[in-house]
């Protein structure tokens, strides 16, 4: 199942949750019969009967209308006269994860160091800004005191099932399912920060974007084996493409990172796991030659295999 958040002045003014069906999105309130909007958090908190429940009232409303040429209003509209938020526009938390070792390893010469032991170790995380959340299509504004905006290109699950102290071989049981994130970097305050062994902050906070939706773990299953998911993941900048790669050559899974992160913690619905950087997904690591940091203008279009196209142009 395929989920979204958006609006549509047929629905009224409030963002809810939407099941895209090729072309068009279906109300999941409606579905469901029920009155007021639903929102992605409040139906990850519902547990996975609830998805269970939407999944197949979606194919039944598919099965019902296959030869209809109008469908109801008040249920089902064009997606392309709708607008698409990100389909988490306030997750409960976000954990950045270091995952993809050409990456990091990028970073560090960068640095002219060494890609430090304890990476190979246990999968590293730093916590994120859940509020300046950006969706598709939405602009990004350039903060004025950064001369080198960056886009990161990550695979990102999100939690659907609470759990404490989860085991690497439990982990995918708690998964939703995963969208595209980006996780935006000025790289000049990011240094300057990081020198004092604190941060990122202020070099990320301004802005991370989540989508175009959330695709469910159960459309994903074939493409996963053990712990690693393989997909391919394609940044682009302007209509050309700088960077591919695919989420197979992560180092650390998801489940890994589940098992680290809920550590002593409990994982909500709703909190957002990323990967981490793919290899040449970044500017700080494809360098100036493939293109100059990011000026107010720029488009960059994220995609990864199955989940879409996440598109956000620098104003």
């Amino acid at each position: 199942m395929r989920l979204v958040t958006y609006r549509h002045p047929a629905h009224g003014d409030l963002p809810r949750v939407g099941v895209a069906q090729g072309d068009r999105l279906l109300d999941a309130a409606a579905l469901l019969g029920e009155a007021a909007p639903l929102s992605m958090l409040t139906l990850l908190d519902r547990g996975l009967g609830a998805s269970q429940a939407l999944a197949a009232a979606a194919d039944a409303f598919a099965a019902e209308h296959r030869e209809a040429i109008h469908l109801p209003r008040s249920l089902a509209v064009p997606a392309w006269e709708a607008t698409l938020l990100a389909p988490l526009p306030e997750p409960r938390s976000i954990r950045d994860f270091y995952a993809f070792e050409q990456h990091v390893a990028a970073g560090y010469r960068a640095r002219g160091r060494e890609i430090p032991a304890a990476w190979s170790e246990v999968p590293v995380f730093y916590f994120g800004h859940n509020a300046n959340i950006a969706g598709p299509d939405d602009p990004v504004a350039k903060p004025p005191e950064t001369e080198e905006l960056d886009f990161e290109l990550e695979l990102a699950c999100v939690i659907g099932l609470a759990g404490r102290d989860i085991a690497a071989a439990d982990a995918w049981a708690h998964v939703a399912g995963f969208t595209i994130m980006n996780d935006w970097s000025a790289r000049d305050l990011q240094r300057q920060e990081m020198s004092v062994g604190l941060g990122p902050a202020k070099g990320k906070d301004f802005a991370t974007s989540l989508g175009p939706s959330l695709l469910s773990l159960d459309e994903l299953r074939d493409r996963i084996d053990g712990h690693r998911v393989d997909l391919a993941m394609i940044a682009r900048i302007n209509g050309e493409e700088v960077g591919r790669d695919t989420s197979a050559s992560m180092e650390w899974g998801f489940p890994a990172m589940i098992e680290r992160a809920s550590r002593h913690v409990t994982l909500r619905p709703g909190d957002v796991l990323g990967s981490g950087t793919c290899g040449g997904g970044c500017l700080l690591e494809l360098g100036p030659e493939v293109h100059p940091w990011l000026q107010p203008g720029d488009e960059v279009e994220l995609e990864i295999e199955r989940l879409g196209r996440l598109r956000n142009t620098i104003a």
